[in-house]
């Protein structure tokens, strides 16, 4: 959810992220004024083009952005203290016990030349110094039983695991402390249908057992309206539209980036030949646009978001959307050339796109 929606359950806020990297071609603009609010026990999920921004959020909150190339701005909240602000010492002692990261490659997040159950100990080892090493070999045995994996297999190297063992043993590490929030940075990318739904289904139950909140980054909406109670929609490092799941799947109003993405799904139900893919590339980060950063893309863009950056619209107490169309009035139709397809999905003025249920469909 967006920070504006804050409350006393509010575990993690962001409030106006902002990450840039420096670079010999000048400064590239990752993150732009991030606001969102993951609130204890529920799942966000943050989902968005490649490049849009999502895992250099994740690794600011985790405190892993090159100290030397990355500029941070902003606040990053966590349980009433500032990220941002703290000595690493402290950072330490909150990264891996309190908030934990499960990494887009397992193959890569493994060492090669460790077992497996070595690494996952290794965790106890920095946070859980009281126990014993009886106690961590237990511990190891627990979490990999916990994930669906064989306790005796602790002593094999990654290479000997499958990608979807290798992610669980990924995700056991996380877990070893027990986080509040896990940030799982596209879980089942590199993973088959079958052992997607598994690895799902394992962080799914986990979660549940621990009551630990989770920030879920992925491109499948499905996957999103499977496990996600809020959803916010990032473009060029902001979010561009934020909400239960239930206001982003089945509302009639939506952000025109987010009714792109939907677009871009096929249909199985219906009876278009083609998808409608959102039209060009997302602006260059080295030059950050004057007014909205989707203008170049959007069917409906008008002279204003051209010249000025679009507000944060509440459409509901749960629902916003950065644009400057709620503004403009409910019936806007796109302003297309004779003969010219709007991206998204048809039929669509503002207020006419049609709902998806939380399963995915139409």
């Amino acid at each position: 959810m967006w920070s504006e929606l804050d409350s006393a359950e509010s575990l993690l806020s962001l409030r106006g992220l902002t990450v840039a990297y420096e670079t010999d071609e000048g400064l590239v603009r990752a993150v732009n004024g991030l606001d969102l609010t993951v609130r204890r026990g529920e799942t966000l999920g943050l989902v968005g083009e490649t490049g849009a921004g999502k895992t250099t959020a994740a690794l600011a909150v985790m405190g892993l952005l090159p100290a030397r190339r990355a500029v941070v701005g902003g606040e990053i909240i966590f349980e009433g203290e500032d990220l941002l602000k703290l000595p690493e010492k402290r950072l330490r002692s909150i990264r891996g016990e309190q908030i934990s990261m499960v990494f887009q490659d397992p193959m890569t997040s493994l060492n090669p030349s460790l077992t497996v159950g070595a690494q996952i100990s290794e965790a106890l080892e920095v946070h859980r110094a009281g126990l014993s090493a009886r106690q961590a070999a237990a511990r190891t045995d627990e979490l990999l039983a916990l994930v669906g994996v064989q306790p005796s297999r602790k002593n094999e190297y990654p290479h000997q695991f499958s990608g979807g063992m290798r992610q669980r043993a990924v995700i056991a590490m996380a877990l070893a402390c027990e986080p509040k929030l896990l940030i799982a940075d596209e879980p089942t990318t590199a993973l088959d249908v079958t052992i997607q739904a598994q690895v799902l289904e394992t962080i799914e139950e986990i979660q549940t057992r621990l009551k630990m909140a989770m920030i879920l980054i992925t491109h499948d909406l499905g996957v999103v309206a499977r496990c996600c109670d809020s959803v916010a929609v990032m473009y060029f490092g902001e979010t561009a539209e934020g909400g239960t799941a239930q206001d982003v799947y089945e509302g009639l109003t939506r952000h025109p980036y987010t009714d792109g993405l939907f677009g871009s799904i096929p249909d199985l139900e219906g009876e278009a030949k083609r998808l409608s893919p959102i039209r060009g590339l997302a602006p260059d980060p080295t030059a950050l646009p004057e007014g909205c950063a989707f203008v170049p893309r959007c069917p409906l863009a008008r002279e204003i978001c051209r010249r000025r950056r679009p507000p944060a619209a509440a459409l509901s107490s749960t629902h916003m959307v950065r644009c400057h169309l709620p503004e403009l009035g409910p019936d806007l139709k796109p302003d297309l050339k004779p003969g010219e397809e709007p991206s998204g999905r048809p039929g669509g003025g503002w207020t006419e796109r049609p709902s998806r249920r939380l399963d995915g469909r139409p």
